[in-house]
């Protein structure tokens, strides 16, 4: 169980920062709102976030179109409690006393909003479990 008097904070990672991690991140921060620390990052961030994902998270009711893919460092790393890979493979930093984990998740760059659906919703699914652990509400609802 996680302290309750402390915040914990994620870090979501992916190659290009255009997708899957501006997913995860936008859902954190929609879903936790400031239970959590939410950061993301990418190893080789794009120039902008991919319309295909802006356009699948409008749908769900979330404005990613002010975000733009950030890039992936050290300090970003050190500063959270918990960093979710998500194709960026040994390009991220590990540090001691970290949680890591790696969701393997199809990468929707290059597809129409239709195949970016199923991927939103796997990501917001993750998401969810992910608040039921680290940042629960009173009473388990999140």
């Amino acid at each position: 169980m996680p302290d309750p008097s402390r915040q914990p904070s994620v870090l979501f990672v992916c190659v290009h920062n255009a997708g899957r991690s501006q997913m995860a991140a936008a859902f954190l921060t929609h879903l936790a709102g400031d239970r959590v620390q939410v950061r993301s990052a990418g190893s080789a961030p794009a120039d902008t976030v991919n319309p295909a994902v802006a356009k699948a998270l409008s749908e769900a009711g979330i404005d990613i179109s002010a975000e733009a893919p950030k890039v992936l460092t050290a300090d970003a790393v050190q500063a959270s409690d918990v960093v979710i890979a998500m194709g960026c493979g040994d390009t991220c930093p590990v540090f001691p006393g970290k949680r890591y984990l790696d969701w393997q998740l199809p990468d929707p760059a290059d597809r129409g909003v239709a195949a970016v659906r199923p991927i939103r919703d796997e990501i917001e699914h993750r998401v969810r479990a992910l608040i039921d652990e680290i940042a629960p509400r009173e009473g388990g609802v999140t």
